[in-house]
């Protein structure tokens, strides 16, 4: 998977692909039916309806790819319809809202949960959140290119995302989850070349010496090499010691039993708290 591993973002100025991905394939319309745009076609519609795992890098060769999952575009599957259903919702929202924003937020369920969290402490800004419980990052990379942010302009982009790809990550490898992660951001300032985007780093979650604990920390550390701050208007927010204690157990309160998700008034208040002062300064406020 060497091909896979050094990853090479392209940004072509005539092709209406957000960016070239790290699959050939892919990339030559040899998976997907409709690469891009919205409302799908029959045939992307019966393909994208098929299981996840029928539709990864290698599959159409019959091979086994998985460093490639996190940095090649595959919808989600809930079963049925359900995640289409879901994206199709998120997409109906933003072609109602579309025009300038505030700030658009980008990720899992983290992001999805804001709720009144966000409300409280950011009232002052237009805010579009299209995070969808249970997303990898091959799956924002999906919606980005299916019409997931079409016609939004927005002042400021959040992404938070690569919490679900710490399942896989036995198979992938955690460098792997972090060129997806760079992946999307190069995604995202392709697509909004104006916006400064603030890319968070994965919350812990669980207990150290747990493999998801461990994979997740590994992962933050693979994303320092990639410099995504290089650019200019891309910003790293790292949460990390402000979510643990001295031993590298997580905080009390800040997560909800399950020691993944954020509580309302614990874990959004410092998530609100560490952001303010970064989008104060981006939107100038």
């Amino acid at each position: 998977m060497k091909h896979a591993l050094a990853l090479t973002l392209l940004l072509p100025l005539t092709n209406a692909l957000a960016l070239d991905y790290a699959y050939a394939p892919y990339n030559e319309g040899k998976m997907e039916p409709q690469k891009t745009g919205w409302p799908l076609s029959a045939a992307e519609k019966q393909y994208v309806l098929k299981p996840e795992f029928e539709r990864r890098p290698g599959r159409e060769s019959n091979q086994h790819m998985p460093a490639l999952w996190p940095v090649v575009p595959a919808a989600g599957f809930w079963g049925g319809t359900s995640w289409l259903d879901m994206h199709a919702k998120l997409v109906q929202d933003v072609e109602a809202r579309k025009g300038p924003v505030d700030v658009l937020l980008v990720g899992d369920s983290i992001t999805m949960q804001w709720g009144a969290a966000w409300t409280k402490h950011f009232p002052q800004f237009k805010m579009v959140n299209i995070g969808i419980g249970g997303d990898k990052i091959q799956n924002v990379l999906w919606r980005l290119d299916h019409g997931g942010v079409t016609g939004l302009e927005p002042r400021v982009v959040v992404l938070l995302i690569g919490n679900n790809n710490m399942f896989f990550a036995p198979e992938t490898g955690i460098e792997a989850a972090a060129r997806g992660i760079q992946t999307c951001a190069a995604n995202l300032r392709e697509k909004f070349p104006a916006a400064p985007l603030v890319v968070v780093k994965i919350f812990p979650a669980h207990a150290p010496g747990v493999r998801f604990y461990e994979d997740i920390k590994q992962t933050n550390l693979a994303l320092d090499p990639l410099k995504l701050d290089c650019d200019p208007k891309v910003t790293v927010l790292d949460l990390w010691s402000d979510m643990v204690n001295a031993d590298g157990t997580l905080k009390k309160g800040l997560f909800t039993p399950d020691n993944i998700h954020l509580t309302q008034e614990g874990g959004y208040k410092l998530y609100a708290e560490k952001l303010k002062p970064v989008l104060a300064r981006l939107l100038k406020q």
